[in-house]
């Protein structure tokens, strides 16, 4: 049987299987994880620099999620498939930001390093917990552990004070898209007042985006900036999903087709020619 025309009976068996409900979200997320290769564009890959910036530190982790496993361990293995699918896309400038010093001052030296760095674009990883007034208990593995079931869903922060704010929006609002792209949604629960202190203003209701001007790795930034909380570890069932190699290549590929489209569109067009003149 030739390529084309195994290519065209795979095709067929995909969309009969999808007609028919066959395919789990784990087979969905399969199938939107690669990263759309568009034609040759006016975005220069090799010179376009995003830090992939791995949130929180060894010691200082993060939540536990509902199994008790760090959000550094879920940041840093989400943040590694970003950055090798950016790279395997031609960004090769990509850097995966690690740092072990505490907050504040760990806070403000991510900021700084990727300010040296003059970077394009900075994209903070992370994974959600929950205020403590909605912690339940439960044993796992013999052990009691935190969880809530109550939410679930990614969402995306940028500040107005950060350097580039029209930017950090932009990105965001890509990120965002892609995201729902792939099936996948963000959680409005930050917008409500039950969250108190934490509530969040949603910016962009289509794509996700919460404003929160006082994250520091947003606001001392000069280059656009957004963090991302890939989801909630703390809800049981969406942490199992967060584990997946299949979730997180489809995020991964998500965050590389945004960072595509935003080259593109920051791109410099190429100067227009003179039209040439009758008979020259």
């Amino acid at each position: 049987m030739s390529y084309r025309r195994r290519i065209g009976t795979m095709a067929l068996v995909v969309s009969m299987l999808l007609s028919r409900g066959a395919l789990d979200t784990g087979w969905a997320e399969i199938a939107a994880a690669a990263p759309i290769r568009s034609s040759p564009s006016s975005c220069n890959r090799a010179a376009f620099r995003v830090i992939v910036d791995v949130g929180h530190t060894v010691d200082r982790h993060g939540v536990l999620s509902a199994r008790g496993a760090t959000e550094y361990r879920f940041n840093l293995r989400l943040a590694n498939q970003i950055e090798q699918m950016l790279v395997a896309a031609g960004f090769g400038k990509t850097v995966e930001l690690i740092t072990a010093a505490s907050p504040p001052r760990g806070l403000f030296e991510r900021a700084a390093r990727a300010n040296d760095l003059r970077a394009d674009l900075f994209l903070s990883i992370h994974h959600d917990g929950v205020p403590d007034a909605f912690v339940e208990k439960w044993e796992y593995d013999g052990s009691e552990h935190s969880f809530s079931d109550r939410f679930k869903g990614h969402s995306i922060f940028i500040s107005y004070d950060n350097g580039n704010p029209t930017g950090s929006l932009r990105f965001g609002r890509l990120l965002g898209n892609q995201l729902k792209a792939r099936g996948l949604q963000y959680t409005p629960h930050y917008a409500e007042k039950f969250m108190g202190n934490r509530q969040r203003k949603l910016v962009d209701a289509e794509a996700g985006v919460y404003r929160y001007d006082q994250l520091i790795v947003l606001r001392s930034t000069r280059m656009p900036a957004v963090l991302l909380e890939a989801g909630s570890i703390v809800n049981r069932d969406e942490e199992l999903l967060l584990e997946s190699p299949e979730r997180q290549a489809a995020i991964a590929a998500a965050v590389t087709d945004a960072v595509e489209a935003f080259c593109v569109a920051r791109a410099p067009r190429k100067p227009a020619r003179a039209a040439r003149r009758p008979g020259v």
